[in-house]
């Protein structure tokens, strides 16, 4: 019986935002616009970071990662968004949920995860100066991404089958506009406090264990950048840090409520706000915190253009 009701359900349609012939256009071209900016941007800091030596350093190469994981993030939820918005039919096969909701954890995950390793390694380019090229090497680098690639594999697949194992009998409308796991659960025919078990203890693994390094090693951090002397060392190591703080904040915050808040699966229309915030605000802002408060992305910036401008 229970496999007869799981096969019940073929599709979900996604009711996204309210449909309004009035409106649509607007919040098409609007979401469009953002859409375009996050490739626009997170592509060029990508770009800059490969094109100019002077950024080969351990610090470029995790945020150049992190724009990769943000434009595969949003591409991940923002085009179907896009056609949903205009079309009539907003279905998605049960496959296609199942796959979406995993794509985007995992690339979810692992960034949360690469924000702790990039807390890691303002720790060691701050309190250990000397030996920061050679403990942070290019190797290093990769396993660590590969690392925190790995943990978005295990993550995404544990939300993910414990999810999609759950008979879905109908009704199969999904209240937000991708197939988000607390979204989903609310339609399952069976108890799911297993499911929010199980989403807890994940969610503190891949969200409160990175975010409770990243408090730690800050820690640290600041008690270092208060032993120096220079008043302007001081604020040279501080700003080094705020723009991190600054994304961590933005993504953890509203992820922490999405995924390990009580109730958090009958959020609605507040969940799928957060869900905007933490899917598309960050990964237009992140390029934009990194670039505007960095003077040497700032003068690659200006390098790559007087080089397209001379080969023109």
């Amino acid at each position: 019986m229970q496999e007869l009701n799981q096969s019940a359900v073929t599709e979900f349609i996604l009711l996204g935002f309210a449909p309004n012939p009035r409106t649509n256009p607007l919040l098409f071209t609007f979401f469009l616009v953002f859409y375009l900016l996050i490739l626009v941007s997170n592509s060029l800091l990508i770009t800059i970071i490969h094109q100019d030596a002077r950024l080969h350093t351990p610090m470029y190469f995790f945020i150049g990662v992190l724009s990769l994981l943000d434009v595969c993030y949003t591409t991940t939820t923002v085009p179907q968004m896009l056609v949903h918005i205009l079309s009539k039919k907003r279905t998605i096969s049960f496959a296609r949920c199942v796959a979406q909701m995993y794509i985007f954890l995992l690339f979810g995950v692992t960034e949360s995860w690469l924000f702790s390793i990039m807390s890691v390694d303002r720790y060691m380019a701050i309190c250990h100066p000397l030996r920061y090229k050679v403990i942070m090497s290019h190797w290093m680098c990769l396993l660590m991404v590969g690392i925190c690639a790995a943990y978005g594999v295990v993550g995404g697949l544990c939300y993910t089958f414990f999810a999609m194992r759950l008979p879905y009998c109908g009704p199969n409308e999904i209240d937000h506009y991708f197939c988000e796991v607390p979204a989903v659960l609310k339609l399952a025919c069976a108890d799911t406090s297993l499911n929010d078990l199980v989403d807890f203890i994940t969610g503190f693994n891949v969200i409160v264990v990175p975010l409770s390094l990243i408090v730690i090693v800050y820690a640290n951090i600041f008690a270092a950048i208060m032993k120096i002397r220079s008043a302007q060392g001081r604020i040279k190591a501080f700003s080094t840090c705020a723009s991190h703080i600054t994304v961590v904040t933005m993504f953890a915050i509203p992820c922490i409520i999405m995924y390990m808040g009580p109730g958090s699966g009958s959020l609605s229309n507040n969940g799928k706000k957060m869900a905007l915030f933490y899917n598309i605000a960050t990964a237009f802002l992140n390029p934009v915190i990194y670039s505007l408060r960095n003077k040497d992305v700032k003068k690659a910036f200006l390098k790559l253009m007087r080089r397209g401008r001379a080969s023109e």
